[in-house]
């Protein structure tokens, strides 16, 4: 990360898919922000199957609007035990 980055030292949480949720994530995380994405266990982020093209299996939309995030895959649907 670029120590001189205007968000540096912020975190986001992107519970975002598609379009503008996604970019405006990356926008952040371009300015120094560290993103983690979450997305849904088994599917992930419907934009994953947006294609043609695709890059080695990836959705090429996907890979460049989730550019400079982190993810994991969590249900938060189900309670925890």
């Amino acid at each position: 990360m670029n120590q001189n980055a205007i968000l540096d030292n912020i975190r986001v949480i992107d519970l975002t898919q598609a379009l503008a949720g996604p970019t405006c994530s990356m926008y952040l995380g371009d300015m120094g922000a560290d993103v983690i994405k979450i997305e849904r266990p088994g599917s992930g982020d419907m934009s994953r199957g947006y294609g043609p093209p695709f890059i080695d299996g990836e959705s090429a939309y996907f890979l460049s609007v989730n550019r400079n995030k982190r993810s994991v895959a969590i249900d938060y649907t189900k309670p925890t035990v």
